[in-house]
C-alpha cells in the first residue's frame, strides 16, 4: 500500500496497523461508535482497518494543513489524543480561528479524500496524536478488492460530511438571524 504521504514537516513513520491487533482491534472499535461510521458492521469495519496505516504525531505537529492541495489523499481516524480544528479568519493574515476540538473517534480530512480538492481546515496536534490513515490507493484497493464494504464507508462517509452541512446550515441561519437583529437595533439607534 502507498504511505500516506502528510506534511513533511510532521515527524512521524506509517505503518501498516494490522501489524498492532490491538491498535487494530481499537481503530474497528472506533469506526463503529460516534462520531465516526455508525452504520458499519464489525467484519467490515475490521476489512476498512486493514487498509489502514498507524501515524503518531507529537504535541503541536500540524496533520492536515488548511489550503494543502499536495496532500489531500488521505483521511485520518484519530485513535488517542486531542486534535484542534481550525480555520483562517478572512482578511485577517495567517491568524487562525478554532472552530472544535475533536478526539478518539473522529474522522479527519474526508472529504479531500474523496474529492482531492485542497483541505479545508487546519488540524494541529494538541496532545500526542496516533492515528489510523486510509490513503486514496488503500482506498481504491479497498473497492477492488471489497466493492460492498467499500461503498458501505463511502455512503457512511457522505453521511458525515451531509450532517456537517446541515449542522453548518443551521449556524448560518443563527448568524442571519443575529445579523438581522444587531441591524435592527442599530437602525433604531439611529433613529430610522
Amino acid at each position: 500500500m502507498n504511505p500516506i504521504d502528510p506534511n513533511p514537516a510532521a515527524s512521524f513513520h506509517p505503518r501498516a496497523i494490522d501489524r498492532f491487533p490491538d491498535l487494530a482491534a481499537l481503530a474497528a472499535e472506533l469506526l463503529r461508535k460516534p462520531p465516526a461510521l455508525l452504520g458499519l458492521s464489525a467484519a467490515e469495519a475490521r476489512c476498512v482497518v486493514g487498509f489502514m496505516q498507524l501515524l503518531d504525531y507529537p504535541k503541536g505537529a500540524t496533520l492536515l494543513r488548511e489550503h494543502d492541495a499536495s496532500a489531500t489523499g488521505y483521511m485520518l481516524l484519530v485513535l488517542s489524543g486531542e486534535v484542534s480544528v481550525e480555520t483562517a479568519e478572512p482578511g485577517h493574515g495567517s491568524e487562525a480561528v478554532a472552530i472544535s476540538a475533536l478526539g478518539a473517534g473522529s474522522l479527519l480530512g474526508e472529504m479531500s479524500l474523496l474529492d482531492g480538492e485542497p483541505r479545508s481546515t487546519e488540524c494541529t496536534a494538541v496532545s500526542a496524536v496516533q492515528a489510523a490513515g486510509l490513503s486514496r490507493q488503500g482506498l481504491d484497493q479497498l473497492v477492488a478488492q471489497h466493492p460492498q464494504v467499500a461503498a458501505k464507508l463511502l455512503a457512511e462517509v457522505a453521511s458525515i460530511i451531509a450532517n456537517r452541512l446541515r449542522a453548518l446550515s443551521d449556524q448560518l441561519r443563527l448568524y442571519a438571524q443575529l445579523t438581522a437583529t444587531l441591524q435592527r437595533e442599530i437602525d433604531r439607534l439611529k433613529g430610522r
